[in-house]
């Protein structure tokens, strides 16, 4: 194949997308110390999470922890409610790991291999920081890059077998000079104009090399499996008030929401169907319920609320109810704090 990356970059000059982590094109390694923390953050805030969801975040959580330094001094407490609405907690939790032993290591490693060994660091990662942090060549592949290679070579194979085929088709295809523009021209591409419906093709600076676009359906590339459905669970959260304040626990530190401030619940996340366990006796009242979607499963939590003398067991804390929005809970629990506040 005709080498891409000259088409590519120069559209990638004149189109990159402004983002509140990224440095303009052709500065991919700039002086300051804190750029590899910057690329690091988004790049893990970016799993499994859009654009426009994480820019809000990016810039809290870079204006409260400018250096990743800053970040490793602060409490697990404090990331994880900063993080809270964000998702995918595990990410949080290695967060604040990765920090420390970054900072243990003098500063971010800049080699894929070297980089693969810190928490929540796997393959893309490591690669998108590798190539955008440090202008090292790496194959960088994510959704957007999955997609546009696929036309690009006409990889017809079903997902996810294809994946094997599709990052030995970039590694053919990824520059050593401008590695980091090169892969976020590729991401960039993915996101603006070969998108996974209506691809624009007639704006695309490749289009004259795309096997998939001259065989006349790139739309159906990546070809992808049937989603399955995702299975429904129903659990209870509990609201217990005394004296304007509400018991709010903390969860586990693995698992669902692990690590997050929320309500006490019956237990949901360990089967299919909650258990009738109350954390209290005493005269509940039923508040509803609210629906919330994992990636795994669906889950229609129920609201229970009472007023209470007596401090449940085990450990947590009374959180002042008119503050209840600084808690820092995941959405669900949000979701059931909204209701409850309504429900009065």
């Amino acid at each position: 194949m005709v080498s891409i990356t000259s088409p590519l970059l120069k559209w990638y000059d004149a189109h990159a997308r402004e983002l509140p982590w990224r440095n303009p094109p052709k500065k991919s390694k700039p002086s300051d110390p804190a750029w590899p923390y910057r690329v690091w953050l988004s790049e893990v805030m970016l799993q499994q999470t859009t654009v426009e969801a994480v820019k809000p975040y990016f810039l809290k959580f870079t204006e409260r922890w400018p250096s990743v330094d800053d970040l490793a001094a602060a409490s697990d407490d404090e990331v994880m409610a900063a993080w809270a609405g964000l998702g995918y907690y595990s990410r949080a939790r290695n967060l604040v790991k990765c920090a420390r032993e970054v900072v243990a290591l003098g500063g971010f490693p800049k080699g894929e291999v070297q980089l693969r060994e810190l928490p929540g660091l796997g393959a893309y990662t490591a690669a998108a920081i590798s190539a955008i942090a440090f202008g090292r060549r790496a194959v960088v592949v994510d959704a957007n890059v999955e997609r546009v290679v696929s036309r690009l070579f006409n990889i017809t194979e079903p997902l996810p077998k294809s994946r094997k085929a599709i990052r030995e088709a970039t590694e053919t295809i990824t520059p050593g000079a401008r590695a980091g523009d090169f892969a976020q021209a590729m991401m960039d591409l993915g996101s603006s104009i070969c998108t996974s419906k209506s691809p624009r093709c007639l704006l695309c600076p490749i289009r004259e090399v795309c096997e998939g676009q001259k065989a006349g359906e790139p739309e159906r590339l990546p070809v992808k499996p049937a989603k399955k459905a995702k299975p429904e669970r129903r659990g209870t959260a509990f609201w217990i008030e005394r004296d304007k304040h509400v018991w709010l626990v903390t969860r586990r530190g693995t698992g669902m929401l692990g690590g997050m401030r929320g309500l006490p619940d019956d237990g949901w996340t360990a089967r299919e169907d909650g258990s009738d366990k109350l954390p209290l006796p005493g005269d509940w009242e039923e508040l509803g319920a609210v629906r919330h979607t994992f990636t795994h499963a669906h889950l229609t939590l129920s609201l229970k609320r009472m007023s209470a003398e007596a401090e449940p067991d085990g450990e947590g804390v009374w959180w002042p109810i008119d503050q209840i929005e600084n808690a820092g809970l995941p959405t669900l629990f949000a979701k059931a704090a909204r209701l409850a506040l309504a429900a009065d």
